[in-house]
């Protein structure tokens, strides 16, 4: 059973943070961390994120939440490309954050927040070169487009 748990865990792991940082993580593993690697896989991907009774979405906010109450700005940045990949958009994450203020504290939040702006800053610096190809690539698209039209008449 503990085999299936971690397979199922691993591909959830995968599907959330990524396949690249998770084959990364594994592969820092040694014989000290490796049955740390193992247990979160297990229960936390394999066990819980596995279960049916919340989309990932909502287990993506939810982590949010709680890992800016808990100061953890390392995993908080981690599971903000998790709620990402599992659709949540900036404005959610942006409202989490605001609650967490209320509930959790002032400082809690503005920690928080600034984790996901610095996260939000890397992931549109990471995306401006594809947007810049694609809009070259529109550019193009439309001068072809208009010389095979000045062509045919």
């Amino acid at each position: 059973m503990p085999r299936d748990l971690f397979a199922k865990g691993l591909a959830t792991r995968r599907a959330v943070l990524g396949a690249g940082y998770v084959k990364k993580s594994l592969a820092a593993a040694d014989a000290f961390t490796m049955p740390f690697q193992e247990l979160v896989t297990e229960c936390a991907w394999g066990k819980v994120w596995s279960r049916p009774g919340l989309p990932r979405k909502t287990r993506s906010l939810v982590n949010v939440a709680m890992l800016s109450a808990l100061n953890r700005p390392h995993e908080l940045k981690l599971h903000l490309r998790g709620a990402v990949n599992n659709g949540c958009t900036r404005q959610e994450i942006q409202e989490v954050l605001l609650q967490v203020a209320i509930y959790a504290g002032f400082p809690a939040a503005l920690d928080g927040f600034r984790t996901a702006h610095e996260f939000f800053r890397e992931l549109d610096a990471a995306a401006a070169p594809a947007r810049a190809k694609a809009a070259a690539s529109n550019n193009n698209n439309k001068g072809r487009r208009g010389r095979r039209k000045a062509t045919r008449r």
